[in-house]
């Protein structure tokens, strides 16, 4: 506890994308600062509004398991938190707020808002931790510049290294009041599930934490070797769990410490690049938007009746190329694709039907249940070719071998294309080989890849020539 803080004083924890108890540092800086706490969620309506049904209904459903922890303590109001957090720090006349550092570009605009009206009422926002094991901006070059590259990133990030797990369970939170106690505002019910189409997986801290246990065990060992195969269970489906702090990804690499081996190293790996977009995106915040690499606004991409035909056909997956009809339809029953099949969609998009990456991944945002900005954005830009590191635009996915070389039985594309469920093996890579074309309500490819891929090429030239 601190020296002197008033015996009634309150702390407010203001939770956003750290939902759980465990390896909290927000719940001991809070509880350092006064006897009492008050956790508080604010439902923010510019938040809600434009994110797709399944990764609200993935929040909703953090926010009750997280309730459920805190012994039902969890203060849930809606609004914009300019306004509701000032006044709700003010009604329990709380001299501090604490929050988990956030870097995203609106997450950045609004506590800085929160902070300005919070010190206008004589109060402070305290910011600890942030959602990531090293917050952005603290791992540059030896001249202070962000970095580009992943790779040297990845060496420098991993000689800066990260805190231990802070050490917060159950008992911790045995400071926090019931809102009610404090003379807060009614929380509002924590909305129930949006209407979903798609199978959504369980959330929350225990089921993160026991799906993480869970690939420990089972998977790690050979995560590099089957990672890419979407035809089998090989990937560690943490991404949904860490998009909204179920489990911190300070967890999961102290859980890798002492742990060697190939697979071990890939899944360092992929935290590093979560890690590094969200860096990107803390220097860039406009390439959330916009292509990192300005050259590329000078490409030319297809617009009209047309573009619009074939943007509806690869969204709903009747596109004539199982694998990327495959991987659309996961999205659409599972709300989650699997990573190389994202990359396979994503440059027919963008390189076979010539559509902007900014298209794609609105819609992957929309339809994600684990839709993270900075993640998502710039894997788009990294197949579009217009991004961070040395992924070149010329470079585009043949859907036809893609799916031959990471679904070679076929089993992943039968699975979510029923049409093709008779079809044998690997035969559903080429459709057109079979005696009779392809099965009665699958559609013929909407395009020749091979003249696509021609005319990806020379728009890639008029770039170049263009920007010299």
């Amino acid at each position: 506890m601190s020296d002197h803080p008033a015996p009634d004083s309150t702390a407010v924890v203001w939770f956003r994308r750290d939902l759980r108890v465990h390896d909290q540092p927000t719940f001991l800086a809070a509880a350092d600062a006064a006897p009492h706490g008050l956790a508080l969620f604010v439902l923010d309506p510019a938040l809600l509004e434009p994110a797709g049904a399944p990764r609200r209904t993935v929040l909703y459903r953090c926010l009750r398991d997280l309730d459920e922890s805190l012994g039902g303590r969890l203060l849930v109001v809606r609004g914009d938190p300019t306004d509701a957090v000032p006044r709700i720090a003010a009604a329990v006349n709380a001299p501090t707020v604490h929050v988990a550092g956030d870097f995203a570009p609106y997450g950045r605009g609004r506590d800085e808002a929160v902070e300005k009206a919070l010190a206008d009422d004589g109060r402070t926002l305290v910011r600890t931790g942030s959602p990531y094991a090293v917050a952005p901006g603290r791992v540059v070059k030896a001249d202070g510049s962000p970095f580009r590259v992943f790779s040297p990133f990845r060496r420098a990030w991993e000689r800066h290294g990260w805190r231990a797990p802070a050490e917060t369970d159950a008992g911790t939170v045995a400071w926090l009041d019931p809102h009610e106690k404090r003379g807060g505002p009614r929380r509002i019910p924590i909305p129930g599930d949006d209407r979903v189409a798609a199978e959504l997986p369980p959330a929350g801290e225990d089921i993160a934490l026991t799906r993480w246990r869970e690939f420990l065990a089972d998977g790690v060992d050979g995560y590099k070797r089957a990672r890419d195969r979407p035809d089998r269970p090989a990937t560690s489906r943490m991404s949904v769990h860490l998009k909204y702090g179920a489990v911190h990804p300070r967890t999961l690499l102290a859980d890798l410490q002492g742990r060697s081996g190939e697979g071990v190293d890939s899944v360092r790996s992929e935290l590093a690049w979560r890690e590094f977009y969200a860096d990107v995106i803390w220097h860039r915040p406009d390439s959330a938007r916009v292509h990192f690499d300005r050259r590329f606004h000078a490409l030319p991409s297809d617009s009209g009746p047309v573009a619009d035909a074939h943007f509806a056909a690869w969204a709903e997956g009747r596109t004539g190329f199982p694998i990327v009809d495959a991987g659309m339809r996961q999205l659409l029953a599972m709300a989650w694709m699997h990573n190389r099949v994202r990359m396979i969609v994503a440059s027919f998009l963008v390189k076979d039907l010539h559509l902007p990456w900014q298209r794609g991944a609105r819609h992957f945002m929309q339809f994600l249940a684990d839709g993270d900005l900075a993640s998502n954005q710039h894997g788009w830009q990294w197949v579009a070719g217009t991004g961070t590191d040395a992924a070149p635009f010329f470079r585009v996915f043949n859907p036809i071998t893609q799916g031959e070389k990471f679904d070679p039985d076929g089993e992943y594309v039968r699975r979510f294309i029923p049409e093709l469920r008779d079809v044998p093996g690997g035969a559903v890579h080429r459709l057109w080989e079979l005696p009779g074309g392809p099965p009665n309500g699958y559609p013929r490819p909407i395009v020749d890849h091979a003249a696509e891929r021609r005319e990806a090429l020379a728009r890639f030239e008029q770039v170049r020539a263009s920007t010299g």
